[in-house]
């Protein structure tokens, strides 16, 4: 199989997984081992198209972005009331002490098939339990987010740095089990994924400078292209799926991901 196929195939799979909450790096780690895409170019390239669906997010929220600044003011009638920078900037504590500090551990221990489908199971179960509390909880959830919830939803955020667990469906599903109504906090995590995620692909871009080469320009390139245009298509897809679903179907997905790759990886 050509690099360019390789390249389009991983980067759609980034775009596609990115913002929904089954794990982009799990599925990447996984279709890797299945296209034998593996190494340091391959960890190089994952960083690129990580970058392509972080761009993705910031064209469709580049107004929310802003007003988070304060140069435009930008009030949904869906998503997020009142939103600031610090909240971005509570959320993003815990994650980011304990990204630092595990940042080898997690390259080295948390990054191997048999722990992604493990995460898989993990937060598929945390999923299940968020709209267990969803159902249960017997006042409305709220659209506007309160700091000490930005704080819990980044507490949750730290099931992220394990490899499978998913971004997105960990600080959904935090969202959910502090109250926050569910399209509130898919949008609020789109949000906080851009200074996280720029901030790990940053550091992983730094340490992979000695693995990047001319040739590999192209790969890189079409990675990046792909994973930004099918990211886009997923974020708009994903959004309008969550008005209709709960996180059950995602959970279920996540359960025979595992389940199919555990034969696979057996056989």
């Amino acid at each position: 199989m050509s690099d360019i196929i390789i390249a389009i195939i991983m980067g759609a799979v980034e775009g596609l997984t990115e913002f929904a909450p089954v794990s982009s790096t799990g599925h990447l780690i996984l279709t890797g081992h299945l296209l034998h895409f593996t190494g340091d170019t391959a960890s190089t390239f994952e960083v690129i198209i990580q970058l392509g669906s972080i761009m993705a997010v910031v064209v469709l929220y580049w107004k929310r972005l802003w007003s988070l600044f304060g140069f435009y003011r930008d009030e949904p009638k869906n998503g997020p009331e009142h939103l600031n920078l610090l909240h971005i900037i509570v959320a993003a504590i815990p994650a980011t002490i304990l990204g630092l500090l595990l940042h080898d551990f997690i390259k080295s221990v948390l990054f191997s098939p048999k722990t992604v489908l493990i995460a898989l199971v993990a937060g598929g179960i945390l999923m299940l339990f968020a709209e267990w509390m969803a159902r249960r909880r017997k006042s409305e959830a709220t659209n506007r987010l309160s700091y000490g919830q930005a704080f819990v939803i980044g507490l949750f955020q730290c099931f992220s740095l394990w490899s499978g667990f998913s971004r997105s469906g960990s600080t959904i599903a935090g969202g959910i089990i502090a109250g926050v109504e569910r399209k509130t906090a898919a949008e609020f995590s789109f949000i906080l994924a851009v200074p996280m995620m720029m901030g790990a692909s940053g550091l992983d871009f730094l340490k992979s400078l000695d693995f990047l080469r001319v040739s590999d320009i192209p790969l890189f390139v079409t990675g990046f292209i792909a994973a930004f245009i099918v990211a886009m298509l997923a974020i708009v897809t994903f959004m309008k799926l969550l008005r209709r679903f709960t996180l059950v179907p995602f959970a279920v997905y996540r359960f025979i991901l595992a389940a199919v790759f555990a034969i696979y990886f057996l056989i």
